[in-house]
């Protein structure tokens, strides 16, 4: 292995775990608190990629006053935070590559646009003995935004002490891919995720990813 990337920084959901239920459930519950119809697994699964208030936007109906989506948000955000962990795990193959990249002296971190204090919660029960970096979104008090923009992914290099050049990012959405360009950094995109094989390569996917095996021949 030991190619041209010292670091590999991973995106969180469809990508190194299976989330998707405790966010649907989540949306739900958030919906019926306010009467509001519930929402298929697959509809949840095509709404995440963008943020949470993005996902209770288009989970919604599109006449629900704009105003009161905050609202909504909260009640989302207060029980997501308390069930982020209750059916979310690592996907098949996660644990043994990530060990094989620590083997390798390969730095590595998480980049998501899930909240920042889920995204440090998922990381230290499931992946902290090989991750030190997690970055997700809390762009209120830290003014960064949210892929795609580069923001979150300079400051994950910032703290692995790693050049674009020296990087590579892995997702499984459109907004990772773009996310990545707009970093400079290379992208391999993943079809265990969230968005299917054939919705990566029209979005622009150049490097795909079958089984997480497959990460180190990469490198």
């Amino acid at each position: 292995m030991g190619g041209s990337y010292k670091a590999v920084i991973f995106d969180l959901d469809g990508t190194l775990m299976d989330t998707l239920d405790d966010l649907h459930l989540s949306a739900n519950h958030a919906l019926n608190h306010f009467g509001l119809p519930e929402r298929s697994r697959d509809e949840v699964c095509s709404f995440v990629g963008n943020g949470v208030r993005k996902l209770m936007e288009r989970a919604v109906p599109t006449d629900f006053p704009k105003e009161r989506l905050d609202e909504v948000l909260s009640v989302f955000r207060t029980y997501y935070a308390a069930h982020c962990r209750d059916h979310s795990a690592p996907y098949e193959g996660i644990q043994s590559l990530l060990q094989a990249l620590k083997k390798e002296g390969v730095k590595m971190a998480i980049v998501s646009n899930k909240p920042d204090k889920e995204v440090k919660q998922l990381n230290e029960e499931f992946f902290s003995d090989c991750i030190s970096v997690a970055v997700g979104e809390n762009e209120r008090e830290l003014g960064i935004p949210k892929k795609p923009s580069p923001e979150m992914l300079h400051v994950a290099m910032r703290q692995l002490n790693c050049q674009p050049s020296e990087t590579l990012y892995v997702g499984d959405s459109d907004v990772d891919i773009q996310t990545a360009a707009n970093a400079g950094v290379a992208c391999a995109s993943v079809t265990w995720g969230f968005r299917s094989e054939q919705f990566l390569l029209s979005h622009g996917a150049s490097l795909l990813l079958h089984h997480p095996k497959d990460l180190l021949t990469c490198l």
